[in-house]
């Protein structure tokens, strides 16, 4: 066994083309470390939620040149099959370790075989790839990207024509495609001949994103904005400009790319500490809302005053910002058929009925919520907003950006805030409190352990609520395919439990929907609610044995 992955891991040194990767792997080899070469060797990097996504190194299970090259042939050699020789394949890059090489791999073997290549001009941020390709009538487009995942990871994110995100059966022929690329010698991948996308495709970008507005309305809210080291600074403060909204105060600390990160310790506006920056900022600047961008900027966090939370600025879940658009979109007198993905907020239902709009529920992910027949609005409770379907097939966080400092210049125009329109839609619809148990692992095995020990054992009641129904989704439903997770629903509540597609983690969403008879009654209504959740979290946590 030792000697067969010695022998495997000597046959991928010799066809590394990476100095980097050569000298780490050659070193764990010298040194015999089997049990690294074990967790590199195992298996390789599977397509998932994303593409390809995971830890920079050498390796099979690692992202690298080898691995990219690999994806990237049997990307070009799916396209083929599907009879897209000659078509053109747009390639985008975030500013992590890395992706502007693992841009360049892309696009010399898209060139080698056959297809037409283009790069964006520099680091970019995600939406602006995925407006690219139906912008350019491309075939398909590459992001290299690992969004808000941790400094050492990356990975590789595909989109077909349409300009949205793979999904079954063609992530699967993608995946039996890289498997059949032979010998990396055997990969064409000459030194030229793909495209250099000048500025004009990001000056596109910045002209679609005034379709998201309403014209001649308020400009007013001031903002501060972080980009988390990410590349959102330079597009978001241009499109803020266009739209003449005051140009929002930077957190100094953030706003240009770092593939390290030096500020947080996950660069994800939802970790805790993320935010302590712009939370600072804000109480200098005294603006009327925060806004950040997660590295890539398809994710938008909004942080608003709240003299009721210590500090005095209160992060608003993604839930709360999703009803918040949907309720200014249908304000705008929005047509068409609002969209989310199962782990979100049952209140966007109750929106779009009562405007009289089509409402559709998806499985997890963009790549399922774009591809909804009719689509006007589509959001996750992951931070992110999909507010021009026509333009962006997929999340994008410059533009949900706008639509919400829109939202907050009308509201304030009329004296009142965000949390003022909360308390209507919590009164018209119901207090609908969300919360996430999120438990991240070094051991994949005590995911399975606990969807097995739900599956066996599934609960009776959660916070003394009893559950009415459980679903397991592997299963499929009348309306959803096949997925890894579980539905409970109960007396007033819902829970879905789900591995995470992108990271290691163990997913569990959790909503309670507690009536309020007026406002007087609002803050005795998020108090059950609260408890209600607490009590869902502790009840579940021990039912997983997590």
């Amino acid at each position: 066994m030792q000697h067969d992955l010695i022998a495997q891991a000597r046959t991928w040194l010799a066809e590394d083309p990476d100095p980097e990767t050569r000298d780490e792997l050659a070193a764990l080899i010298d040194a015999g470390d089997t049990a690294e070469l074990a967790a590199r060797f195992a298996g390789t990097l599977q397509f998932g939620t994303a593409g390809l996504r995971g830890e920079l190194g050498a390796g099979p299970l690692r992202m690298n040149r080898s691995v990219v090259i690999r994806a990237a042939a049997g990307l070009a050699a799916y396209l083929k099959a599907q009879g897209q020789e000659g078509g053109l394949v747009v390639i985008g890059y975030d500013a992590r370790y890395r992706s502007e090489d693992f841009a360049r791999d892309t696009a010399a073997v898209m060139t080698g075989a056959g297809l037409r290549a283009a790069v964006l001009p520099r680091p970019l941020p995600t939406p602006v790839l995925a407006y690219a390709i139906r912008h350019l009538g491309a075939v398909a487009g590459v992001e290299v990207t690992a969004s808000h995942n941790p400094p050492r990871d990356n990975g590789y994110k595909v989109y077909l024509g349409d300009g949205s995100q793979i999904v079954p059966p063609a992530d699967g022929e993608i995946a039996a495609a890289i498997a059949a690329v032979g010998p990396l010698a055997g990969v064409v991948r000459p030194e030229d001949g793909w495209e250099t996308l000048g500025e004009e495709v990001l000056d596109a970008y910045l002209a679609r994103t005034d379709a998201v507005l309403a014209s001649g309305s308020p400009r007013t809210a001031r903002t501060v904005y972080t980009a988390m080291h990410g590349v959102g600074t330079s597009v978001l403060t241009a499109a803020f400009a266009r739209a003449g909204f005051p140009e929002p105060v930077l957190v100094t600390e953030q706003a240009e790319p770092d593939p390290a990160f030096p500020t947080v310790a996950f660069p994800n506006p939802e970790e805790p500490g993320a935010m302590d920056l712009a939370f600072a900022t804000a109480r200098r600047a005294a603006p009327d809302l925060i806004i950040a961008n997660d590295p890539d900027a398809d994710r938008c966090a909004v942080a608003v005053p709240d003299t009721s939370v210590e500090g005095g600025w209160r992060m608003l879940r993604g839930d709360e910002v999703g009803a918040l658009l949907a309720a200014h979109l249908v304000e705008r007198g929005a047509s068409g058929v609002f969209a989310e993905s199962i782990v979100s907020s049952s209140l966007l239902g109750r929106i779009a009925e009562k405007a009289g709009l089509g409402y559709e529920e998806t499985l997890t992910g963009f790549k399922w919520i774009a591809r909804v027949d009719g689509l006007r609005y589509g959001y996750e409770e992951a931070l992110g907003y999909c507010v021009d379907p026509e333009g962006v097939r997929d999340k994008d966080g410059i533009t949900a950006a706008l639509l919400v400092a829109e939202l907050a210049s009308v509201l304030k125009e009329q004296g009142r805030t965000l949390l003022d329109l909360l308390d209507d839609l919590a009164l018209a619809h119901g207090l609908h409190a969300t919360d996430q148990l999120s438990v991240r692992v070094e051991d994949l095995s005590v995911i399975a352990d606990a969807m097995a020990r739900l599956r066996e054992q599934p609960p009776t009641a959660l916070a003394g609520l009893a559950v009415t129904s459980a679903e397991d989704l592997s299963q499929g439903t009348d309306r959803l395919p096949p997925t890894d997770g579980l539905r409970y629903q109960l007396e007033g509540a819902r829970v879905i439990v789900r591995p995470s597609g992108t990271e290691p983690k163990l997913k569990c969403y959790l909503e309670v929907v507690v009536p309020v008879a007026d406002a007087a009654g609002l803050p005795a209504a998020r108090a059950r609610g609260a408890e209600l959740l607490a009590g869902i979290k502790r009840d579940l946590a021990t039912a997983a044995g997590i």
